[in-house]
């Protein structure tokens, strides 16, 4: 059995693959199979009709009724074979197109559970290549595969084993050829895991490149790199094609003797099987029935043949999907072990590392319930990451986390994200409308609702001021808008969501000095009666705070309100003399 890790098989094989990932619909690929089968059998039948027709003319047969007869049910065996293939390659494709849903959702809701250092850390050309691209150049493979790869060689194995009971010598001689086909074949199949491996890495790195460039396009422009950068991609665009060419070239020839070859039973039937019926050792009948039913029994066979290579490439596919599915996960419970008591947050001698690099050194806070709360301190120094272990982004090394007297590993990531409202710094708008994107804050909001909570975050009046208001759509990543007016909509959605708990990760850092006046005033009226942690590099804007702690190299340089840390004349005093030293300089 394949090991399993959070549930998920760990290694399949792709019928595995498919029958995991198909959910409900798993019926409809093996319904498909039988309708595949009956279409591959009405294919092969006329074969038999054909051997039917010859036999009864050298038997001397004469009726011509018999003959259209014949001929009749032959048609009809055609038209069963459009028939069933219809109904076969229809079931395959709707189940299909629901197996790749499901594949996605899953990997969707996996992410969500993944810590979001692990995310980070993967490229997301690559990511967006596994979930988008890959998962959708299966549609054709599975969609075939599963029935006519599955119905051809069950019938080809049929039809084989029906000549050895017709005449096991003459079944002998028409395989004869099969073993020298089968030799190129193995040639060209030599190292293809590997291979194509390979060529998939390359793949994602053309992606990687190819998403890095566009990304970068700005500032490839503005300093004058655009030859050096293109040429990262140029150079990672000729490998990612010279690996398939070479494969290409390397198996063109194996692949061409082995088409030849394979199918030519009558080679070596002919010669083998003339000798025999001029000794009288067959009949005519039994050895023109074998000659027809041996060019019908190879046919399906080569047609398997040919979903090799996707076989081979759905099969790494679904082994990245399993990579990804068995990435480790937060831990948390599926449903609350404890219900917190209120709103407030201690953090107990905590601890956290980027790959193998500390960067908190035993943290310890307490954040009473409906406090205002300020992290500041030097770049780097470790403030957002305590800001986002708060919001359960990552799990901490050691030490512990507690919501109301609650280890957060006690509760379930459905009910926390219900509990904490998290806006970071690099602000993120769906290409929608302005009020979709603020109602993801609470999906069954009205559009009263939606535009309340605009009035009070300050983002009514610039909200009307565009061509549509509300229904402006943002453009993909929120591109239609300035950096701003996506904190502002963002921060609208956050308190839209009106959760006991609000993390603002320097949401403010990209908004000028007069809006970000207007959205302190704001925010301070939303999260009233709320636990309120705010980051923020302008110390003036969270000198009001109850209590603000100075994080510095990962560990708590001071803590006290603002007119406490001035007095101690330590870090803090020294960050606000520079700090109103930058604004009188303004």
């Amino acid at each position: 059995m394949a090991k399993k890790e959070n549930g998920i098989p760990a290694k399949k094989n792709l019928p595995g693959w498919i029958l995991y990932f198909a959910g409900e619909k798993k019926w409809q690929y093996i319904a498909s199979i039988f309708f595949a089968l009956l279409s591959v059998a009405c294919c092969i039948a006329p074969y038999f009709m054909i051997a039917r027709i010859v036999r009864k003319l050298l038997e001397g047969v004469r009726d011509w009724k018999i003959y259209v007869n014949e001929c009749l049910i032959t048609v009809l065996f055609w038209f069963g074979n459009v028939l069933f293939h219809a109904i076969s390659t229809s079931m395959s494709h709707i189940a299909t197109f629901n197996l790749l849903g499901n594949i996605r959702k899953r990997m969707c809701d996996k992410i969500t559970r993944v810590p979001l250092g692990t995310i980070l850390d993967m490229p997301s050309g690559a990511l967006k290549s596994t979930m988008i691209d890959r998962i959708d150049s299966m549609e054709t493979t599975l969609a075939h595969i599963v029935p006519e790869y599955t119905s051809n060689i069950i019938l080809s194995v049929v039809l084989i084993g029906y000549l050895f009971v017709i005449d096991w010598r003459l079944a002998l001689a028409s395989l004869a050829v099969v073993p020298v086909g089968i030799i190129a074949m193995g040639f060209m199949l030599k190292d293809g895991p590997a291979r194509f491996k390979y060529a998939l890495e390359k793949t994602k790195a053309l992606n990687d490149t190819a998403v890095e460039y566009i990304n970068g396009i700005e500032v490839i422009k503005a300093f004058g790199k655009s030859k050096s950068s293109y040429e990262r991609f140029v150079v990672a665009a000729k490998e990612g094609s010279d690996c398939y060419v070479e494969w290409m070239r390397d198996c063109i020839w194996p692949h061409a003797f082995a088409t030849v070859v394979t199918p030519s039973l009558i080679f070596s039937l002919l010669p083998i099987g003339g000798l025999m019926f001029l000794h009288g050792s067959v009949s005519a009948s039994v050895f023109i029935t074998v000659i027809i039913l041996a060019l019908s029994a190879v046919q399906p066979f080569l047609i398997a043949f040919t979903y090799h290579d996707d076989i081979a490439k759905a099969s790494a596919i679904f082994d990245e999907v399993g990579g990804i599915m068995n990435l480790p996960e937060l831990e948390r419970p599926s449903a609350n072990k404890e219900n917190p008591s209120d709103n407030s947050i201690v953090l107990k001698d905590v601890r956290f590392s980027y790959h193998k690099d500390e960067v908190l050194h035993g943290i310890n806070m307490s954040l009473p319930n409906g406090s205002y709360t300020a992290f500041v301190g030097p770049s780097g120094s470790g403030k957002s990451t305590v800001a986002r272990l708060i919001a359960s982004l990552w799990d901490v090394d050691s030490g512990s986390i507690e919501i109301g007297g609650v280890d957060i590993k006690n509760l379930s990531l459905e009910e926390y994200n219900k509990r904490v409202a998290y806006v970071s710094q690099d602000n993120f708008l769906f290409d929608m409308s302005v009020r979709e994107n603020i109602r993801l804050g609470k999906p069954n909001a009205s559009d009263a609702e939606v535009e309340e909570v605009a009035r009070k975050s300050g983002c009514y009046d610039f909200i009307m001021s565009l061509d549509k208001g509300f229904e402006t759509v943002v453009g993909g990543s929120g591109a239609h808008l300035s950096g701003g007016e996506r904190q502002r909509i963002t921060i609208a959605r956050a308190m839209m969501k009106d959760a006991p708990i609000v993390i603002l990760d320097e949401a403010t850092a990209y908004t000028d000095p007069e809006n970000e006046a207007i959205i302190q005033k704001s925010v301070a009226k939303l999260v009233a009666g709320k636990t309120l942690v705010v980051i923020a590099h302008r110390l003036s804007t969270v000198k009001d705070a109850d209590r603000i702690y100075v994080i510095k190299d990962g560990l708590i340089d001071s803590s006290g309100t603002h007119e406490e840390l001035l007095s101690a004349n330590g870090l803090y005093s020294k960050m606000w003399e520079a700090h109103i030293s930058a604004k009188d300089g303004e």
